[in-house]
């Protein structure tokens, strides 16, 4: 048995739209993680990149459960010594709440190459508006 690897011509994408109005984070997260893979696709290979663009709409919007909003943190460094920082959730989502998605997004695809190319189809607004309108995507429902 041979291994199966679709060809470029072969593989057919499509834009999904997904309105994260009320969605909780991590369960809206694996969602789009699977489109961007294109792990539902019957031509799917784990070496070569068969997913779908994934225009995510009202990420101020999104929920999460129990106290993630004080408790969780996100920590970046500024490479010089002791330049740590911290951001709670809860400021995150108040100054960026595109990256929160966006890292939870990261945390759930491979760190190589093919995960790089698969994170930049991901594109997360703020509000009800985003100008992929020319790329007609469907509405996502889960």
């Amino acid at each position: 048995m041979k291994t199966f690897a679709p060809k470029k011509d072969e593989i057919e994408r499509k834009w999904w739209l997904i309105n994260a109005d009320g969605k909780i984070l991590g369960r809206l997260a694996t969602e789009i993680s699977v489109l961007l893979r294109g792990k539902g696709k019957a031509t799917f290979a784990p070496f070569i990149d068969t997913g779908d663009f994934v225009v995510v709409i009202n990420a101020e919007k999104l929920q999460l459960t129990g106290r993630k909003l004080e408790q969780k943190k996100y920590y970046s460094h500024t490479g010089y010594p002791g330049g740590i920082k911290e951001k709670t959730l809860n400021e995150l989502m108040d100054t960026n709440p595109e990256e929160v998605l966006r890292k939870a997004v990261w945390g759930m695809i491979p760190k190589n190459k093919l995960g790089r190319k698969v994170h930049k189809k991901l594109k997360v607004y703020r509000g009800p508006n985003h100008p992929h309108e020319a790329q007609n995507p469907e509405e996502y429902q889960f």
